[in-house]
């Protein structure tokens, strides 16, 4: 018979009695678990285990679990233990640290047909499927103030309007002028310098002239639009929507789509025309600069050969294009300010998301109006 202070061992004949004693508590865990390692090695033989926890004066949760561990142990070897002894007031502790831990074995789940890609695919159809939906609630919106608008002249916002004419167009001029001024240059100069080792420099002018009037000017005009007027209407809406402003028109009888989104989307229907023709102006300028001072293209001859390159088809096929570009690009930066939620993180969210979806909108809406326009041979 072996004991200690805190139990004592009866190896009698196939048969392994504990007999545990004192305080099972935090305290004295270094003895506790040396203790039960040492018993592991010393049960290797004995055909009966048993613990008897009777004389034990006291049990916190890590004695419990030193308890529980030690008969999972001697479990995972094959060799059951019995316990006995453990006081009522004891119970809902070692109930506690039986279910610490386990697994669950008798049932396995199968992955999913498609492994890890399917809930993620699915969560992006549904996210998609929700913004659509979000985004033809805020046209159709749109699309009632306006019939609104129409037939009661009065309700109209010119303020509105045009405080934020001067915001969206009159102040995006120059880093409009900036922007186009230099890509058409630099269109010139890489075409120029490649089209000159096969003596076609003067079809330099043409693919600039006829590139920059159906696609380059309002192209670039939309995407500068987009990174930065997109980004200031969500988070201008996305913070009135923080302070519950939107909620306090609504109690005050005012409709916010009428007061904030009508105005900014008429602006952007109007400024970005305009814009893109004075983009696109600035992007041929730049490019006869350096038709001139890097090709030795006389300035005469620059202005010709844009006359037939360009054509009124040419001309029209940009203008066509900016008006929708900029419904898309005000209704997405509209709609994701209106889901902006109650905390910074969420305004920073969805403002990313309006530069995002309105750049990616803007160049697949110039892809379906080039296939359009291809089509009916404009």
């Amino acid at each position: 018979m072996n004991s200690n202070n805190f139990m004592s061992v009866i190896d009698g004949p196939g048969q392994f009695q504990i007999h545990a004693t004192g305080p099972w508590t935090a305290p004295n865990a270094n003895q506790l678990e040396n203790l039960l390692l040492e018993l592991e090695n010393q049960v290797k033989n004995a055909a009966v285990i048993q613990l008897d926890l009777s004389a034990v004066t006291e049990f916190d949760t890590f004695g419990a679990w030193l308890v529980e561990r030690f008969c999972r142990d001697l479990a995972s070897q094959e060799r059951p233990i019995k316990v006995s002894g453990l006081m009522d007031h004891s119970l809902p502790l070692f109930k506690e640290m039986e279910a610490v831990n386990q697994t669950v074995t008798s049932k396995t789940i199968s992955p999913p047909a498609f492994g890890f890609w399917t809930p993620v695919f699915a969560r992006t159809v549904v996210d998609f499927w929700h913004q659509v939906i979000t985004f033809i609630v805020v046209f159709g919106a749109i699309v009632n103030v306006v019939g609104r608008v129409i037939v009661r002249p009065r309700i109209f916002r010119l303020t509105s309007t045009i405080h934020q004419f001067d915001r969206v167009g009159w102040k995006a001029l120059p880093i409009v002028l900036l922007i186009t001024f230099i890509i058409g240059a630099i269109i010139a100069q890489q075409g120029f310098f490649h089209f000159s080792k096969f003596g076609a420099a003067p079809y330099v002018v043409d693919m600039v002239g006829f590139l920059t009037m159906r696609e380059l000017g309002v192209l670039l005009v939309a995407i500068v639009i987009a990174g930065r007027t997109a980004s200031s209407y969500t988070a201008e809406l996305g913070t009135m929507k923080m302070r519950e402003e939107l909620d306090a028109l609504k109690t005050m009888g005012y409709d916010p789509v009428e007061i904030l989104i009508l105005p900014r989307i008429l602006v952007l229907v109007i400024a970005l025309p305009i814009l893109t023709f004075i983009g696109s102006m600035a992007a041929l300028s730049g490019a006869a600069l350096v038709a001139i001072f890097y090709a030795d293209i006389n300035p005469e001859f620059y202005i010709d050969r844009l006359k037939v390159a360009i054509s009124v088809d040419h001309f029209l096929v940009g203008m066509i294009k900016a008006p929708f570009m900029g419904i898309v690009i005000g209704v997405i930066a509209c709609t994701e300010g209106l889901q902006v939620k109650g905390s910074a993180t969420s305004l920073g969210i969805h403002t990313t998301r309006s530069v995002v979806k309105s750049i990616f909108m803007v160049i697949f809406l110039d892809g379906l109006f080039a296939m359009f326009f291809s089509a009916i041979g404009m």
